[in-house]
């Protein structure tokens, strides 16, 4: 397949598996052999050829995010973490093209950042609940309310809201951000946003006073502390390993909790013989790769949204050059201060744990 020819190129449902297609992902294949089945891999390896090849005539980049399927995250993303590791590419990124493997507000981030490049995102339907659950005028109505206290926003929300607020922060960097802005403005409350359970769990690691908005994860807030419990009992020699868009209760009852990238450390780090990760199905199987001694308990629960991202879906956007991402630029100059007040905090190194030790403290909501 090549574009030098100007011959049309196929459709998705058109790529045949053929000997050239075996032999030029057989080694893509053996990365994933133990969590991709046998039977499906006829059906990935012509998309996976197919957009490798594509993507370098396109000159173009593949951020793939955690939650991304292993034949995704594994054999066709150039970049691959957690979002905090994702934003920091996608300002540095040399290609004319980037596909976000991931949801909408990720690909607004990257186009936020590079704002010179192409940004595509496989799906415009591929959102998120909690980017759902605010807005920038929501956000409005919390600073004429509250215009003394800094607004720190997680990195979940459209750019919009992000352009509303002071700073951005990931699941990654939540505690060192609040602390920081709270230092810069003199103050000892922060207002952070939308994220109740991110937003709680940050709390208990501080002893800044925390506002927070009723926002949740729909994936995450479905865990409970019964569930870990259960969990406990019947596997007592596994690790449990959270998220902290979690209720704080459920990070109470786990081993170590942590952002995605943190969760990935974590297990590369003390190679666990069994491990339970209390977060999005296909980051247990992401990890899985690249720790097959360790053996995967998997009590996860899907994100819908993320799974709107498909093999040939980002294909298609290569092939269509579509669906291009645009933010008006009033907003994504403002967004991209936010965005940038958090790069400039960020350092490299592990990403930090939440100590799950500390008793829980409050998060009040705000009142607008």
């Amino acid at each position: 397949m090549s574009l030098s020819n100007n011959q049309p190129l196929p459709s998705a449902d058109a790529l045949v598996y053929d000997e050239g297609v075996r032999e030029r992902t057989d080694i893509l294949h053996e990365r994933v052999r133990d969590v991709v089945p046998e039977a499906e891999w006829p059906l990935h390896a012509p998309l996976i050829d197919a957009i490798n090849r594509l993507k370098a005539e396109r000159n173009a980049v593949i951020l793939a995010h955690n939650y991304m399927t292993p034949e995704i995250f594994n054999c066709v993303g150039d970049i691959t973490g957690d979002s905090l590791r994702l934003a920091q590419v996608a300002a540095e990124a040399e290609q004319d093209v980037i596909v976000q493997a991931g949801v909408h507000f990720m690909a607004e981030t990257a186009k936020i950042l590079s704002p010179e490049k192409t940004v595509l995102i496989p799906d415009l339907e591929a959102g998120c609940s909690l980017a759902a659950s605010i807005t920038g005028e929501d956000v409005r109505r919390i600073r004429a309310a509250y215009p003394d206290y800094p607004i720190v926003t997680y990195v979940n929300t459209s750019a919009e809201v992000k352009a509303e607020s002071d700073i951005c922060c990931t699941s990654s960097n939540a505690v060192p951000v609040v602390e920081a802005i709270a230092r810069q403005w003199g103050s000892d409350t922060v207002i952070m946003i939308p994220d109740e359970y991110l937003a709680k769990n940050v709390a208990s690691q501080t002893e800044l006073r925390i506002l927070t908005w009723k926002g949740d994860c729909e994936v995450h807030e479905k865990f409970t502390r019964a569930e870990i419990e259960q969990l406990r009992a019947e596997h007592p020699d596994a690790m449990i390993i959270t998220h902290p868009e979690c209720p704080p209760e459920v990070l109470r009852a786990a081993d170590f909790a942590g952002s995605t990238g943190a969760m990935s450390a974590f297990v590369a780090e003390h190679h666990p013989k069994k491990a339970i990760l209390i977060t999005e199905c296909s980051m247990s199987d992401n990890v899985a790769v690249a720790n097959p001694g360790t053996r995967f308990i998997r009590p996860c629960n899907l994100c819908p949204h993320m799974k709107r991202i498909t093999l040939a879906k980002i294909y298609e956007s290569l092939r269509g050059m579509r669906f291009e991402i645009e933010v008006p630029s009033d907003v994504a100059v403002r967004a991209r201060a936010s965005l940038q007040a958090m790069l400039d905090l960020s350092g490299g190194g592990r990403p930090p744990a939440f100590d799950t030790s500390k008793p829980e403290r409050r998060a009040d909501y705000v009142s607008v």
